[in-house]
């Protein structure tokens, strides 16, 4: 076997080493792609980002590190609940993060991740991209319902029985033009087009997305929780 000249082995440890420093240099300027740095919601999402948000699902404390590290305020509220409608983890976002109507929504903290992530990431530069104008509230049908899906006796416990989950309805501008996902979804206009926007950035940040293309029971709502250990399932695949 013929063997390498030492300079050319030695050139290419050095490469190795260059290329090492370099990619450890771009990962620190680029958080939101390198596995091993803290997630901060404020950074856009990034090829890192669905696995940061996966392990959060399981650790509320690290979750409420994540969103006090990201400058979102919130509260965080005790127990309650029993059996499988038991709520462990449940907190209020701050009005300033985003104001919900009829009200600011208990729910999981990675849910409320979740939730700011896609508000700052994927709501707001929609609203501002198809409307021309900026989201100052939106509308949902709650978080905690103790039901199984579809209010069926046989099936599986919903995610809205731990709130793990958020079902939003539309959308209020500065403006005063109100969004809709019942009126608007299927419209060929700017409201249709920033919903499917937004629908399509929900993937980046929750572990199930449904909507009115999913079934006729999603028909004015997206469906928005956190279950599973993947990012992103159904109408994102």
């Amino acid at each position: 076997m013929k063997r390498l000249p030492l300079d050319r082995i030695a050139m290419a440890v050095l490469l190795g080493l260059a290329g090492f420093v370099g990619v450890r240099a771009w990962l620190h300027e680029h958080p939101e792609h390198n596995p091993w740095a803290p997630l901060n919601l404020s950074d856009p999402p990034g090829w890192a980002t669905a696995r940061k948000l996966v392990r959060l699902r399981g650790d509320p404390a690290e979750c409420r590190a994540t969103l006090a590290r990201s400058g979102v305020a919130f509260t965080a509220l005790p127990p309650t609940g029993t059996g499988e409608c038991r709520r462990e983890d449940r907190a209020v976002l701050a009005a300033r993060t985003m104001v919900f109507r009829p009200a600011a929504p208990e729910a999981t903290c990675a849910v409320d991740a979740g939730l700011v992530l896609w508000l700052r990431h994927g709501v707001r530069p929609a609203a501002r991209e198809f409307l021309g104008s900026e989201v100052v509230s939106i509308e949902h049908f709650g978080t905690h319902s103790c039901r199984r899906r579809y209010g069926r006796e046989d099936a599986p416990w919903s995610e809205h029985a731990s709130g793990n989950a958020i079902d939003v309805a539309g959308f209020v501008l500065a403006d005063g033009r109100r969004v809709s996902v019942r009126r608007d979804w299927a419209e060929g206009g700017a409201r249709g087009a920033f919903l499917h926007a937004v629908r399509d950035s929900a993937c980046g940040a929750f572990g199930t997305v449904l909507g009115p293309d999913y079934n006729a029971a999603h028909a004015d709502h997206f469906h928005l929780d956190q279950a599973g250990g993947r990012i992103g399932w159904s109408v994102c695949r």
